[in-house]
């Protein structure tokens, strides 16, 4: 019998604003009014002076360990404007631009890394779950999501963020095949940075692209470039439409990088040369969207000073309410996370001791406080 091929695999990379400025006329129209990418730029000025702000915080001792963002801030915006307000967002930890963009406050960020959990009670019809910390396992929830949305016809679809690093989770390829299979409406948004902490890409995966893990589940995947901000709103449009019209999955593979540490607890220049850092602090989407307001004489360095007042004034108030909020009260651990209490929990909750597991709460009188204890047991 003759040989034939079983599969020709053919992934298009996506680029409309190159580093130098560039900008392809026919990918880019009417892609973004001018006026939304001056508000959008405006918009990413004022993150990047979060992340700046929220690395002070650390280091004086006002935070804990904290994620920056900057360099791919235009992977989430880019996703967020080119969604709907019902469609969810499913992040990881580095998509703070898009979460501010959709609504969110800024102080439930920093209230989440100052480890107060009412970071995490984001208001609902905002549609975005909480950060996710441990690596892939919000891809899951995506798809649970966008099959929650399938059965109700609701509309709604979600899209997910996650590294190159998450794609070899068992989660990963759980979600994706998944959703392959039973036709939902999700967006795997895999944020290539070139780094999960200190492993480079090239030892995650040997192909030549990370697209080709959604291909591999017979689902649409695309490249494009992650740090051009219409490049970005095309492909995830494109793939929102698929979803809507089609309940088909997409995989977007985002050529980004973090110019900064992986977190505040690590030391990038450990493992990575200052030269690549150089090449691709360069690639700024700050930086090219610049380019491109001032080619078309929509900015100016008063427009400039004036955004970066404003950027400063609106984080100076958000850490001001977050680190002046309430403290918590020590019952609402246990309002928060139970319906209904049973008897047992209910003497946790009053006493606050957990000396009654393994005896009979009866036994003990509810009444007598933890100061009024002996605190050595």
């Amino acid at each position: 019998m003759p040989i034939k091929k079983a599969l020709n695999i053919s992934i298009e990379h996506v680029s409309i604003l190159d580093e130098n400025g560039k900008f392809d006329e026919k990918l880019g129209k009417n892609l973004i009014p001018d006026e939304d990418v001056v508000r959008l730029y405006e918009h990413i000025i004022l993150c990047r002076h979060l992340d700046e702000v929220a690395f002070k915080l650390q280091r004086s001792g006002r935070m804990g360990t904290y994620p920056e963002n900057r360099g791919q801030e235009a992977t989430s915006v880019g996703a967020v404007y080119a969604l709907e307000g019902k469609d969810w967002l499913v992040p990881c930890y580095r998509e703070n631009a898009g979460l501010y963009l959709r609504g969110l406050p800024i102080e439930y960020v920093l209230l989440h890394w100052m480890g107060d959990e009412r970071g995490n009670q984001i208001p609902e019809d905002l549609h975005i779950t909480p950060i996710a910390i441990p690596i892939g396992t919000q891809m899951l929830h995506a798809t649970g999501l966008a099959w929650a949305s399938k059965y109700r016809g609701d509309g709604g679809i979600s899209c997910t963020f996650f590294g190159d690093g998450a794609t070899s989770e068992g989660d990963f390829h759980e979600a994706a095949n998944f959703a392959s299979n039973l036709d939902l409406p999700v967006i795997f948004l895999c944020q290539n940075n070139g780094w999960a902490i200190s492993v480079p890409s090239s030892i995650q995966s040997s192909a030549p692209t990370f697209a080709q893990r959604g291909v591999a589940y017979g689902m649409h995947s695309v490249q494009c470039d992650g740090n051009d901000l219409f490049a970005m709103v095309k492909v995830v449009r494109e793939a929102a439409e698929r979803a809507r019209k089609e309940n088909r999955p997409t995989f977007i593979e985002a050529i980004t990088y973090r110019l900064g540490d992986h977190t505040t607890a690590d030391d990038a220049r450990r493992y990575r040369d200052a030269d690549t850092v150089e090449a691709w602090t360069k690639k700024d989407p700050l930086i090219r969207l610049r380019k491109y307001l001032d080619d078309r004489k929509l900015w100016d360095d008063k427009r400039e000073k004036a955004a970066l007042a404003n950027a400063k004034e609106a984080v100076s108030a958000a850490v001001k309410r977050a680190e002046e909020i309430e403290p918590p009260k020590t019952e609402a651990m246990f309002n928060s996370m139970y319906e209904t209490l049973h008897d047992e929990l209910i003497l946790q909750r009053e006493t606050m001791r957990t000396s009654s597991i393994g005896q009979n709460p009866s036994e003990i009188d509810p009444a007598v406080s933890l100061h009024a204890q002996d605190t050595t047991d």
